[in-house]
């Protein structure tokens, strides 16, 4: 699409005056492309939560999911331009999500497996719990925390994001049956950290 395309498709996408409305994903998309904050503005208002989600699963920590969404929704704008096809943007976006969270982990020298709230991690912070604690909650994060690192973002993904398996291998850069196989041995671990923690009454 080249820029006189976009700014048709801009124009009748519909956008109004204050360029914060637009239903079509694609064509904000295309727009972000080509440097469209307002467009991009509106991916973000669509995709934080979803992301948020994904790094909290992913860390235990609310605090750290929230600076780790910031800093991934602005490495997505730099390099937006770079996106092959609108179709890609989703496993593209996680797969940013995913490298951030990967940083953040060699810069803390995090342990492969964290503890949620009752080990402190290098630095001495304590993994804190978000508001929504109630107890078969806590159960089944500690119990998510306790899978190792390349399957709990394999789980995340498929059962929390609802990512397919080609989807997801897209997203890590890895064959499907790697994917399978992460999420059949995350499945297992988790089950039995499910099971020690009381999750099973």
């Amino acid at each position: 699409m080249d820029e006189q395309q976009c700014v048709l498709t801009y124009k009748e996408g519909g956008i109004a005056d204050g360029r914060t409305t637009m239903t079509d994903e694609q064509q904000l998309i295309a727009l972000a492309c080509k440097g469209d904050t307002a467009a991009f503005g509106e991916l973000v208002k669509t995709y934080r939560d979803p992301i948020l989600r994904y790094l909290f699963r992913l860390t235990g920590d609310m605090e750290k999911a929230n600076d780790l969404t910031q800093d991934t929704f602005l490495k997505a704008f730099q390099k937006i331009t770079g996106i092959r096809s609108e179709a890609a943007f989703k496993p593209w976006l996680y797969r940013i999500a995913t490298r951030t969270v990967h940083s953040y982990w060699r810069r803390a020298n995090l342990k492969k497996f964290i503890s949620f709230d009752s080990a402190k991690p290098p630095g001495g912070k304590i993994i804190a719990a978000p508001p929504e604690n109630t107890e078969d909650k806590i159960d089944v994060r500690y119990a998510l925390l306790a899978i190792p690192q390349n399957q709990r973002e394999c789980i995340v993904l498929h059962f929390i994001g609802g990512f397919t398996y080609r989807e997801i291998a897209t997203t890590q850069g890895i064959s499907e049956d790697a994917v399978r196989m992460r999420i059949a041995r995350g499945k297992e671990v988790f089950k039995n950290a499910y099971k020690f923690n009381g999750g099973e009454k």
